[in-house]
């Protein structure tokens, strides 16, 4: 059986922003994007929320950028009492909603908790964050029980170059990086 349709629906669920405070007295929301860039958040259909009733769908009717935030209408939330409800809830997608990458390419999401080991075959730890730099990505990696040692590193994401494989099914990224490298 695929893994798959073992995972509980909630957990294909990614987190895209939050919905911050309300703005003005027509039911816009400030809405805090996590996407890169910030406005791709308008490209979804629609945005998961968990509410006390359960899960629910919104639909952005109307957006706008004031400053450097984006303002969001969500269609049927004209009551800026029954908007303020909305305020402080994280917005999803479905998993499947996210556009297909290229072969090569990955969302973070995707990086995070991977296994980093080099040519040699040791172990630097797992893939905590990645940073943005302008130049290239950076996994920040973290040691744990299986690592060659104690150290936390910064690891260029420069394909072909530092990085040479990324095996998501095995849960591992193979870099061409020494373990004594910047000491």
């Amino acid at each position: 059986m695929s893994k798959q349709r073992d995972i509980d629906p909630a957990s294909r669920r990614i987190v895209m922003g939050r919905i911050g405070r309300a703005h003005g007295v027509k039911g816009w929301l400030k809405l805090q994007s996590w996407t890169h860039p910030a406005a791709n958040i308008l490209e979804f259909e629609y945005l998961l929320v968990e509410t006390g009733q359960g899960l629910e769908q919104l639909r952005i009717d109307r957006s706008r950028w004031q400053g450097g935030s984006l303002l969001a209408h969500f269609a049927g939330y004209d009551e800026p009492e029954r908007a303020r409800g909305l305020t402080g809830l994280e917005v999803s997608v479905e998993e499947s909603a996210l556009a297909s990458l290229e072969k090569g390419e990955y969302y973070w999401r995707q990086l995070q908790g991977l296994q980093v080991v080099n040519l040699a075959g040791e172990c630097f730890g797992r893939v905590s964050h990645l940073l943005e730099t302008g130049a290239n990505d950076v996994l920040a990696v973290e040691p744990h029980v299986d690592s060659l040692d104690d150290r936390s590193r910064l690891i260029p994401f420069v394909p072909d170059q530092v990085v040479r494989k990324v095996d998501l099914a095995a849960g591992t990224i193979e870099v061409d990086w020494g373990a004594d490298f910047l000491e």
